[in-house]
This record gives C-alpha cells, structure tokens and sequence, in this order.
C-alpha cells in the first residue's frame, strides 16, 4: 500500500535560533537556586543570609500605586501601573537589610525565553548606579521591611509581568517562588511627556482614557441620532482579554512597547475576516446564528466571550468594531476615541470620485454601479507620537478595524496621520490614500455612456463628529480633516495627493440652471409622509423637468435592501409615501434613500438630488429603583408595541460600566398593544456615577435604545460578587 510521504513544517527564520516570543501568557519557570558552582549535594542550609519573608506589591485600589498611576478603577486584583512613572513594592526579610554585605535585586520578566538584550528580563538593584535599564532606589527601611521604587522606562514593553526577588549568596542565586499574585500590569502613560502617546490635553485625556461610557453617532448628517455604549475598560477580565487578542494575533512581545504596532495588529485582530479575530462582519439582515450588531449594548460581553473560548464572535458592523477597538485602546492606556464620517466614500477604483451610473431613463444602475456611499461609517482615532514619520505628523491617528480592504494582505487600517490625511500627504504609512478617500470623494453622476451629468464636491465627508471631552454634547472634528470646500487651500491638498499617487479625474460638467433639493424630514417608524421637491430656475426662462423619483430601503452602508417607489412624474412637487410602502421591507437601521434624477426639456440638462430618511423608532423605557447605595439596586425595562403586528423573537439587553454586568432577556412574542417589563436586579461594584444602557432588538424592529444615568453615593468592593456575575453572563 503506497503511503503518501509528508512535507516537513520549515521556516524561512533561518538567522533565528528560537521562536519569536510572542505570548504574554506563557513564561519559562525562573529556577529558585541558579548556583555559581557545582554543588553535587545541593547547596548547604542559607539560614545565615538574608531571605525573603514577604512582598507586598501595594496593589489595592486605594493604596499609592493605583491611585497615583490612574488604574484604582480596573476590576483586577493585581498590581496595574504605568510605564514611566515610579510605582513601590515593599519586601519584608528575615532580618534588617544591611547594603553592606547584602545583595538582592527584583527581577521582572515577560513571555517565554525572556532575555536581558531585548528588555524581557529586567534586574532592579536598590543602588541607582547599578540600574542600565529601568530605575530603581530605597524609598524607606523600616526594622525587616524595605520599600523599593521601581521606574519602568518610558518605552517599556506594555503587558503582564511575572516578579522575583533574587538574593545572593556565596553559593548561588537564591529567589522567591513563582507566585501569580505578584504579577503586574504595565500600561501605556499618556500622563508622562516622555511615553509616546502622552497627551498634554488634560480633559481629553481624561475623556479618552478614563471615560468608559461613550456615545457614537449614527443617522444622517442633518438627522444625527445618538448610541450609548458601555466601553467598559475597567471591567473585570477586559485587560486579559485585550493581552490575550496580542496573543492571538502573535503580535512579538518586543513590539508590544510601540502603540503604532500594537494598533495596526489590533486593527486586523479586532475583526475575523482573515486572523480568526474578535469579531465576525454582517450586513445580511440575517443574525439567526448570533447577535444582531443593533443589540450590543456595550464591549464586555464580547471581549469575554472571545476571551474565553477564542471563537469570533457573531455579529458586528462599523460601530461594534469601533466601540470594541476603543475599549481595547483604552484599557491599554492608548487615548482613543470613535468617529462618525457621515456620507463616508467607498471608492473602489481609487480615482476620488463616487460614480453613481444612471440608465437611459434617469433610473440608478445598481448592475453597473460599483463605488457606494455609506450614510456614515465608524472608525477610531488614537493619539500618539509617529517616530516613524516625520516631525509633525504625530498626534491623532485614524485606525479602522471594520474589514473593507486589504493592506498589506489582510484586513485592516492605519494608522494613517490625521494631519497627513488633512494636507494630503498621503505618501506616509499606513492606509491614508484609502482614508483620504472616504472624506474628499466627489459625488458624480453619469449617465449610459459614462458621460458625467453631474458632479457634488461637497457631499462625501459631510460631517464628521465625536464625543465632546466631559460632557455628552458633539464635537465637530471636520476641520481636522479637509480645508473649507472650494477654498484655496483645498485645491493645493489635493494637489499634493495627486503627487503622492492618488489618481484624480478632472471632471467638470454642464452647469445647470435649474437645482433640485428634497428638505429633510423626521418620520416616526409606521407613519406616512410627504416628501416634497424644491425646483430653484435661476435661468429667468421657462423650464420643464420630466423627473423620476425612486425610492429604496437600504442598509447604512448605502446599499439597497428593497425598491419601494419608482414614479415618473412632470407637475406634481410633492410624492405620498404610504407605511404599507415600507414596513414590511425595513432592515436594521431602517434608512429610506431616495433619488430624483431629471433633465430639462429645454436645455438637456441633468438635475439630480437625493435624500436619506432615517425613520425614528418607539421608545423604550428603563427605570432604576433603590437607595443608590451598593446594595442590591433594581432596574425595569419597559416597552409597549404600538404596532398593528406582532413582534417575535424579541432581545432585550441592559448593562451600565462599574454598576451592572451585562444581562439579556429573551421575548418569544409581544403582541399588538402588549406592554412587557423586565426587572433585574444588580449590585454596583463602585460609587459615583455611571449610565445604565438598554436595547430592544428583534427582525421587526431593529436598533430600539435607551439609558438611564445612575449615581451610587458609597460603596464596599463587591468586585467578588460583579465578578461571579460576569463569569455567570458569559459561560
């Protein structure tokens, strides 16, 4: 019988002895004795030389190193500090420490193999003149008790770190035992000028380190609605998991110092299209086999649920993505923030125009039309210094985990310099041609025979928008990224792009003397309305238009779900649209898009508008009962269907950050006038205040939410009980 022969596993790492370190979880044991000789009988008894009883890392919330490193709010028992500023451990030995003749040293390591020439074994020695890598001085000597300061370098390797104290002998090097308790967590700094994502904004910083509850824009550019979201960074496991996805995605631990590699691997890993990352993309409609994105209401069940088990996690679409890579960021000490671009451009040719084809009667070519509009798209900017490009580009930085294109073979984005993106430098790495696009496209009109018929230089990257620094207002953020439309300043950037490699088209059609516009309107879910069209002549002449008006459901990214009008028309300026036009056709954000195209008998020219319709849903009520102490509190959700049809398979999701874990109910059926209410109870894990969030999601009706702000005037650390909760969540 013949036998198939197997290719043996070979590497291309032919220079490397070892494999690339690149897990945080796994570590070599340190031995407890590493001898200076041969000692064929073991070394002889040590009780003469100075020994270790005790270490106390001073890892509680309310002791010095949390509260003076900004990390008294992580659900985590061990020790959490940041690079670049001191932090104390205290050591407790048999006998008083005399530097005399007594030689010790803490020894910090991270990941397997860890070796002293690539920063993965640290020594730190109580004498500041014997320290080459980190600092190191006694802060305090007390009878046995000694209380050391230990200075990770500005540029350390971020991640989880194992500690020994080593003592020396005459016969070798005598050290504690491995012991979990004493490991710690070294962050990024964005308090300390000298760690790279430093941010001397003060309230900024507070907003886009501290701040775990975000609110994330969606809707339309004059109709722009609001999502609460439960960041969630400080949560119990969330740190773990953010090390294990750099595990995942074997990301080399000595990258793991630099924010802008730890970015760009987060910005592929954060999606699963090609690394198995975080979460699965879905824009179907169909959500039968896993978690419609419309009813995430925050980051910490996915994170844990993908921690726990490794899986993907179904589903997600721009803002999941982005709320999810904003909690990663910022549990790592990353300043970051979510973006709204609203009519953001997918240009799939690269030439910074947004074809959309019409066929010979002014109907949109959906066959033909390949570039799309989407009514916004979500991405994420973090702050740090770019060593890697010139003096100047540093500062914000775009990253997009939500899978479009390929770059450099897998699906990611960034981080590209905002202030490249602005100038049109869009020669410097990574990805900025591609976002340049999304917010500098022109909106262009052809028609059968490709001729252009009209062109909007102002309608992709309308707006775009994030959360104001301590409060829950807007910020518009659109100047950081293009000079006033049609401004001398403009035409010099996209100048400058067209030099560094973006293909441009100078297109320049007819100019019209008639204009269409269709006025936006607010329209509840259910309701009819008149959509009117406002004709402006400035020709002094007669004019006639023979128009078409189509109409469609479709999904936010633009593309169309369902044709509900399409009407030809030559007096009439006002369309009736009926509810039983749309309702049974809505998908998830229930977005209604239409477009009139006409020509002028006159003339022959093209006029053209659209509009897009974002349908207000019902309302759902949440209520909170209780003292607002840290005892057992109650929270009621509330909703009435005040629709003529039944609702099936209804989710119902209520979480709020440091107050209550996620939890989710299912309803089988609400019918027609029915009112459910669901009562839960939580415990708050800390006081202050914070926001519970809720969400009614089902095939019917999508993207139903609400909140609710909650404030806990004293509190006991329940982080037991929260963290039995959260593990009960997500087996």
């Amino acid at each position: 019988m013949a036998t198939t022969r197997v290719r043996p596993q070979v590497s291309i790492r032919g220079r490397s002895v070892g494999p690339i370190a690149s897990s945080n979880a796994v570590g070599e044991e340190v031995p407890e004795f590493e001898p200076f000789m041969l000692l064929p009988r073991g070394p002889p008894p040590l009780t003469d030389y100075l020994d270790v009883w005790d270490v106390n890392m001073l890892k509680e919330p309310e002791e010095v190193n949390k509260q003076q490193h900004h990390t008294d709010r992580y659900a985590n028992e061990g020790l959490i500090v940041r690079r670049g500023q001191e932090f104390q451990i205290s050591i407790t030995f048999n006998r008083p420490h005399d530097p005399s003749k007594d030689q010790f040293a803490l020894e910090f390591v991270i990941g397997a193999t860890p070796q002293y020439s690539k920063g993965t074994y640290i020594p730190v020695f109580p004498s500041e003149e014997r320290n080459k890598l980190w600092g190191g001085r006694v802060l305090d000597t007390s009878d046995n008790v000694l209380t050391m300061g230990i200075l990770p370098r500005a540029d350390c390797i971020v991640g989880k770190y194992g500690m020994y104290v080593a003592v020396v002998t005459p016969y070798g090097i005598r050290r504690t035992k491995k012991d979990p308790s004493r490991e710690l967590y070294i962050l990024f700094n964005p308090w300390v000028k000298d760690d790279s994502v430093y941010l001397e904004d003060g309230a900024e910083r507070t907003e886009c380190v501290l701040n775990e509850l975000g609110i994330i824009y969606h809707g339309a550019y004059d109709d722009v609605s609001e999502r609460s979201w439960n960041y969630g960074q400080f949560e119990f496991g969330i740190l773990d998991a953010c090390l294990f996805i750099m595990d995942k995605g074997a990301l080399p631990i000595t990258n793991r110092g630099d924010p802008v590699k730890i970015a760009r691997k987060a910005s592929a890993m954060i999606n699963s299209k090609d690394d198995e990352g975080v979460l699965v993309g879905n824009w179907s409609g169909d959500y039968m086999y896993g978690v419609a994105p419309t009813s995430w209401t925050g980051s910490v069940e996915i994170l844990l649920s993908y921690a726990n088990g490794g899986d993907p996690v179904c589903y997600a679409q721009c803002w999941v993505y982005a709320a999810v890579f904003n909690t990663f960021l910022r549990c790592l000490g990353i300043p970051a923030r979510v973006v709204t671009n609203f009519f953001s451009a997918h240009d799939n040719d690269g030439n910074l125009k947004t074809d959309i084809l019409l066929d010979e009667n002014g109907k949109v070519d959906r066959s033909r039309t390949r570039d799309s509009i989407w009514n916004y798209h979500c991405w994420n900017e973090c702050y740090m210094a770019r060593l890697d490009l010139p003096e100047g580009f540093g500062g914000w930085q775009v990253v997009d985990a939500t899978p479009q294109e390929t770059s450099d073979g897998m699906y990611r984005c960034g981080p590209a310099s905002v202030y490249a993106i602005k100038h049109g430098m869009v020669c410097y790495p990574f990805d900025a041609p591609f976002v340049f696009a999304e917010v500098n496209s022109d909106f262009l009109y052809r028609d059968g025979t490709l001729t252009p018929v009209k062109v909007n230089t102002s309608h992709v990257g309308r707006l775009v928008l994030t959360k104001a620094p301590g409060s829950n207002g807007r910020s518009d953020i659109t100047s950081m990224y293009k000079f006033p439309e049609g401004s001398a300043e403009e035409r010099t950037v996209l100048e400058k792009a067209e030099e560094y490699g973006v293909r441009r088209q100078d297109v320049t059609p007819p100019v019209a003397d008639v204009a269409l516009d269709i006025p936006s309107l607010e329209v509840k879910v259910g309701a009819g309305f008149d959509l009117a069209l406002d004709f402006r002549n400035s020709s002094g002449q007669r004019r006639t238009v023979e128009a078409y008006t189509n109409g469609y459901v479709v999904y936010y990214t633009g593309v169309p779900s369902a044709e509900i009008l399409f009407q030809m028309w030559r007096a009439s300026t006002v369309i009736k649209v009926r509810p039983e036009d749309y309702m049974g056709k809505l998908v998830e954000q229930a977005n209604l898009h239409f477009i009139t195209t006409g020509k002028v008998k006159e003339t022959g020219q093209i006029v053209t508008a659209m509009r897009v319709i974002t349908l207000h849903k019902p309302r759902l009520l949440v209520q909170v009962r209780g003292l607002y102490t840290s005892f057992t509190m109650l929270v009621t959700v509330q909703f009435t269907n005040d629709f003529k049809f039944s609702l099936e398979n209804v989710h119902v999701r209520v979480e709020g950050p440091g107050v209550m874990s996620p939890h989710n109910k299912l309803y089988r059926l609400i019918a027609p006038g029915t009112t459910i209410s669901w009562t839960e109870s939580f415990i708050p894990r800390r006081q202050g205040p914070s926001k519970l969030m809720a969400s009614l999601d089902c095939h019917a009706l999508r993207q139903v939410r609400t909140h609710t702000h909650t404030h806990t005037l004293s509190a006991t650390n329940h982080v037991h009980e929260y963290k039995n909760d959260l593990l009960r969540v997500n087996r």
